[in-house]
Order: structure tokens, then C-alpha cells, then sequence
């Protein structure tokens, strides 16, 4: 019986440091440009991240309240909504903004984007956000939204 008990505590001991070997290993972050003209639109050509411990895929978040009504404001008001609930879900998750690897943006208009993209940039660079973007342009979204934010964030 003793054998047994020492049998299991080695084996557990084992089981517990593989783990914490794996635990300890750094995520890296390396930012992938062949080209500098994205340096100054704030954002990479790709991101690859090797050994994270944590992803989070977080689907479209767009200007809907927290009573699950959408939003029937000017597209800037309902950008910032949109990046508000982001950062919501992000936090309730436990990561950050930095922690953002890629999104996605859709838009009912890019003639609207474009006037208003100033808002995201401001929060991309305020935030020190450095992530692969992709902007799609749709013909419509769910009910009276016009901008949609979708996001990976890694840890």
C-alpha cells in the first residue's frame, strides 16, 4: 500500500511540473509587414503568436445597449458603442485591447467609414493596439445597426 501512495504522489508530482512547464512559456507577438505604408494606417499585415495560453474569439459586437436595443444613431455614435462593447466583452474575458490580435469591420458604407475612421484609429493608437484589420463592406446589418466589430485577442 505504501508503494501505491508513493507510486501516485511521483506520478502527480510529474503531472504537476509538466504543467507548469507549460505555463511558463512566454506568449510571443511578432508583427509580420513586408511593406511600411500600413505603419502610418495603425495597423499590421498579419500577427503571429506563438504559445499562448488563452484566445478569445469574440463575435461581432455592434451598437446594441445593454437592454439588447440597437442603436439608431449617427454612424460615429454607434462606431464608439460598437468599440465600447468590445472592450466590454474583452474585460469581462480578462484581456485587454493590446491583447487584440485581429478584427474585423464591417460597414453598411465605406462613404461613412471613411469620414469616421479618424474614431477607430484614435482608439487603435490611444490604446496601443497593434493588430491585423480587415474592413468589409456590407449591404446590411443586423436591424438598424451600420457598423459591426468582430475580434480575436490573445494571451
Amino acid at each position: 500500500m505504501e508503494r501505491i501512495t508513493v507510486l501516485a504522489i511521483v506520478l502527480l508530482t510529474i503531472a504537476n511540473l509538466r504543467a507548469q512547464e507549460k505555463t511558463e512559456k512566454n506568449m510571443e507577438r511578432k508583427e509580420i509587414n513586408p511593406w511600411t505604408w500600413q505603419d502610418e494606417r495603425h495597423y499590421a499585415q498579419a500577427i503571429e503568436v506563438k504559445n499562448p495560453e488563452r484566445t478569445l474569439y469574440i463575435s461581432g459586437q455592434t451598437a446594441i445597449d445593454a437592454n439588447g436595443i440597437s442603436s439608431t444613431a449617427d454612424f460615429k455614435s454607434q462606431l464608439l458603442l460598437s468599440i465600447a462593447n468590445l472592450e466590454e466583452v474583452l474585460v469581462k474575458a480578462g484581456y485587454k485591447n493590446t491583447d487584440i490580435t485581429r478584427i474585423t469591420l464591417y460597414t453598411t458604407s465605406f462613404d461613412e467609414l471613411g469620414q469616421n475612421f479618424g474614431t477607430i484609429q484614435e482608439w487603435i493608437v490611444s490604446n496601443n493596439i497593434r493588430t491585423a484589420i480587415t474592413v468589409v463592406e456590407v449591404s446590411k446589418l443586423f436591424e438598424t445597426t451600420v457598423v459591426e466589430l468582430e475580434a480575436t485577442a490573445a494571451k
